[in-house]
This record gives C-alpha cells, sequence and structure tokens, in this order.
C-alpha cells in the first residue's frame, strides 16, 4: 500500500515528493515474485541476502528500490509483526489515479506514522502534511481510531500540534 508524501498529497495538499512510500506484505517465498516485478537492469534491488535479512526484523525491515535512469526511489517498508501496519493493510483502500489502481494507506495510520517521522526529525514538512490532512480531508477522519493508535503509538500530544499548525 502506497503511503508517506504520496499518501499526505492524496489526502492534502499538492507538494513535490522525491520518492514513493510502500507498505509491503512480504514472506521469504515471495521475493522471486518480487523482484521478477521490477526490469532487470533498469532498477537496483538489493542483493538476496539483504531481503532476506530486512525480512527477519520483527516489526518489519526496510529497504530501497531505485529506478535507474531517473534515481526515483520506492522506500519498501516490510509489515513484519508490527499491528499498525497489519491494522493499515486490512483498512486500505483501492483508488484510481490516471486509470491505474493503487492501494493507499488509511488516512489515520498516514497520520500518525506522519507524526512519529515529525516527533523523530522536527521537520516541520511532517507537520505540515499532517495539518493539510487534517484540514482536506477532515470528513473522512475517524476520530476513535485516530486516538486509539495516536495513544498507542504514543504521538497524541501531537495530534492538537498539528491541527493548530498554520500551515501557510
Amino acid at each position: 500500500m502506497v503511503t508517506g508524501g504520496v499518501a499526505s498529497v492524496v489526502y492534502g495538499d499538492p507538494r513535490f515528493t522525491r520518492d514513493v512510500d510502500l507498505v509491503v506484505e512480504m514472506g521469504a517465498g515471495s521475493i522471486d515474485a518480487f523482484t521478477a516485478a521490477f526490469a532487470e537492469g533498469a532498477f537496483y534491488l538489493p542483493p538476496e541476502d539483504t531481503l532476506l535479512e530486512e525480512l527477519r526484523r520483527c516489526e518489519g525491515g526496510h529497504f530501497n528500490v531505485i529506478h535507474r535512469d531517473t534515481a526515483l526511489r520506492a522506500d519498501v517498508y516490510l509489515a513484519g509483526d508490527d499491528p499498525f501496519h497489519a491494522w493499515a493493510l486490512t483498512h486500505r483502500r483501492r483508488i484510481d489515479v490516471e486509470g491505474v489502481a493503487i492501494w493507499l494507506a488509511p488516512l489515520e495510520y498516514v497520520v500518525v506514522r506522519k507524526l512519529e517521522y515529525f516527533r523523530a526529525s522536527g521537520s516541520d514538512r511532517h507537520l505540515r502534511d499532517v495539518a493539510m490532512m487534517l484540514r482536506v480531508s477532515a470528513p473522512l477522519v475517524d476520530s476513535a481510531i485516530l486516538a486509539e493508535w495516536s495513544n498507542r503509538r504514543g504521538v497524541t500530544d501531537l495530534v492538537e500540534v498539528a491541527r493548530t499548525f498554520d500551515p501557510d
């Protein structure tokens, strides 16, 4: 499912993003199918032993796929045993973008993850993304789910900060 900056553009305000963030449910038996989805030589993919190492991380590993000609990058986050990833994958939304169907992370997931990134980095870009998502997509927000996950992930205090943040 698509998350991160691309998802925040869908739910919020258009802005430039250099990559696409994906959450993928994958096991060791899926590595061949995953790598076969990318044209040989056109993309950088980590070696199989690196993918296996990332798959062994309980909370889910991370790696990049990079298009060699354009340097466009996908940050791939493995779902692992993370209950938040599992919830989001179960509640993802299928949307149509210029005739292509994509799976989009739930709004509440994107908000909470962006607030986690804000807490870790201090980057106002994440706070601005959340403020715009909460403003533009307010009718889509399930307040109970947002409260539950922001509490479980330790960012409850930042939800209000984002609600009062002036992105302009």
